[in-house]
């Protein structure tokens, strides 16, 4: 599933292509993803200005605007969905379920799996955040706000192990499971450790290892592991200079460790036992 970096390699994509566009149209070939789409976004998008592009954890907000008219374009990728523009009267493919018409080219989204989301969530920019479905994100781990205090106060009551903690996206939004790993290799913490049994000192590393993962992510255009690709059809490779992730028993490029593999709440998870501690 696309996780914070592969949604805001997709944002920043599409923004510039967007931002400023008036809708021309929308074409609905699928009223259910994961949720129903309403037919309404029809008559309601069409005349309306593309105002912002935005990201909340894995959610991007197409904000628009016309007379009478304002509100949010929700939309979430799944497991399997993504984002392309392609030119006038190219003929869709089975899974490209919704199109936003736009001056000059289409905005396309397809969704294999049906997993995703495409919502109108109705009413200015900051109404959007107070949908359902992100009214109950975590903080984002790139924000001012995310600091070693606030983590390891808000883990304090925290026995579990840390990995699949950070993944738990009513703390924190966007940590998926390669970057949980990798920022946990980065920072010598072993994935196994009980949060509320990591000192202030350590988160005072692992929070800065955790943005420096999600910003080397984004620079190398996320990870595509299955079906993830850009905006211009291209692939994330963050992935091939993992530090852990998808090495098990292969040699720790750091010590002279092994890497392991384990499961943690259903997902592998890859750690250096020499030094991740």
């Amino acid at each position: 599933m696309p996780e914070l970096p592969e949604v805001e390699v997709c944002r920043r994509g599409i923004e510039p292509e967007l931002a400023g566009q008036t809708v021309v149209g929308v074409t609905l070939r699928a009223l259910r993803l994961r949720q129903p789409i309403s037919p309404e976004l029809v008559d309601l998008l069409p005349g309306c200005r593309i105002v912002a592009v935005r990201r909340r954890g894995k959610y991007l907000l197409i904000d628009c605007r016309r007379a009478g008219v304002e509100g949010t374009l929700i939309i979430h990728l799944g497991m399997s969905g993504n984002l392309r523009f392609v030119p006038p009267g190219l003929p869709p493919e089975k899974h490209d379920h919704v199109d936003l018409l736009l001056p000059t080219q289409i905005l396309r989204f397809a969704d294999p799996r049906r997993f995703g989301v495409v919502l109108w969530q109705a009413g200015p920019p900051e109404q959007a955040e107070r949908h359902p479905l992100l009214a109950s994100q975590g903080i984002e781990p790139l924000s001012d706000g995310f600091s070693p205090g606030w983590l390891h106060a808000a883990l304090a009551r925290r026995s579990g192990p840390i990995k699949p903690i950070l993944m738990d996206s009513h703390l924190v939004v966007g940590i998926g499971n390669i970057y949980a790993s990798e920022s946990l290799f980065r920072a010598g913490i072993s994935p196994l450790r009980a949060a509320n049994r990591i000192s202030r000192a350590r988160y005072e590393i692992l929070v800065p290892a955790i943005r420096e993962t999600l910003a080397d992510a984004i620079a190398a255009g996320g990870s595509s592991i299955r079906d993830y690709v850009h905006s211009d059809g291209g692939a994330g490779c963050f992935q091939i200079q993992a530090g852990v992730y998808d090495r098990a028993g292969e040699s720790c490029l750091r010590c002279d460790g092994v890497v392991r593999q384990i499961r943690q709440a259903g997902r592998s998870t890859y750690y250096c036992a020499g030094c991740q501690h």
